[in-house]
């Protein structure tokens, strides 16, 4: 991949993580159990042994999966840039998904590790809490298009958490309007899957987590960015650490604008794309969105050492 391509760095959010995520980059290179440290450090407990031995239902809890896939997502990152230097080219943007955001920002050095750690904590908290105080629930819609599914929306108090790609689509509200949204969707022709989540994400209904997380994003310092961060809330790039504490807040409860986004970095010229930490969601939603651009995983030593050898 030519260095004078323009790339960005894409992060993953919550549904990506596995246990023993990392472990290899743990087991591989020193610098890397340093940052699990800090990682154990800004949680508060042991966030390495739940990462590494499970179980997997506790890893799966919003309050803990949201730290883990930071700490997963910028591990995989400091061993790409230590292990190939030069040969990871720098980004033209940063963006992750939802909680990918927070990584995109340390990736860009908006804010420092152990913050993004302590923030992603305090959010997974504050988003489990707001389920229990204001139930929901969440549904992927598949082969719908988007002006179709916001007309059923409209008619049953609910609203796109996620576009996602050409033809999928995440809707979240109140449990019984998802039920009743979903009908609708499946009665047009549409495959709908219930998602196991713990509050309707990404809608109205999180506003309680807004009201607590804006009082822990009041203690943190932004610094500007060193790139652009493609905002999941306006598909547009953030440039200014002014622009953080509004956008980190307006995404508790406003859809994730994926697929415009990448539209956007496409539009300004970047062909090039690294999925950063675990799994391989971004790369098959990028692929749909756009099928001439090319996306590299970076989530394992393997990957990493192959990008090394290049």
């Amino acid at each position: 991949m030519s260095e004078t391509k323009k790339v960005a760095y894409v992060f993953p959010g919550q549904g990506s993580q596995t246990v023993k995520m990392g472990k290899d980059l743990w087991e591989t290179y020193d610098s890397i159990k340093a940052l699990f440290k800090q990682a154990d450090e800004a949680a508060g407990f042991s966030l390495t042994k739940l990462i590494f031995e499970g179980p997997e239902d506790e890893l799966r809890k919003t309050i803990n999966a949201q730290p883990a896939l930071v700490t997963m997502s910028i591990a995989c990152l400091r061993a790409a840039q230590e292990v190939a230097g030069g040969k990871l080219p720098a980004p033209a943007f940063a963006a992750g998904h939802s909680l990918g955001e927070y990584s995109a920002m340390v990736a860009a050095n908006a804010i420092d590790f152990a913050t993004a750690v302590h923030l992603t904590r305090e959010r997974g908290r504050l988003m489990y809490e707001a389920g229990l105080k204001q139930p929901g629930a969440m549904a992927a819609v598949m082969g719908m298009d988007e002006a179709v599914l916001n007309e059923i929306c409209r008619e049953t108090g609910t609203v796109i958490a996620n576009l996602n790609s050409p033809g999928q689509l995440i809707i979240s509200g109140g449990a019984e309007n998802v039920a009743k949204a979903a009908e609708l969707a499946k009665a047009k022709g549409s495959r709908v899957m219930p998602l196991a989540v713990s509050g309707a994400f990404h809608s109205p209904l999180m506003q309680p987590a807004v009201e607590g997380m804006a009082q822990v994003l009041a203690k943190v310092n932004f610094r500007n960015p060193s790139v652009p961060i493609i905002s999941n809330v306006t598909s547009q790039p953030l440039t200014s650490a002014s622009q953080f504490r509004d956008e980190l807040l307006k995404q508790l409860t406003s859809g994730v604008q994926w697929q415009k986004s990448v539209e956007y970095m496409v539009a300004q010229g970047t062909k090039n794309y690294y999925e950063i930490g675990a799994g391989k969601v971004l790369a098959g939603l990028i692929k749909r969105i756009n099928k001439e651009v090319e996306v590299v995983n970076l989530g394992d030593v393997a990957a990493i050492k192959t990008l090394a050898a290049v």
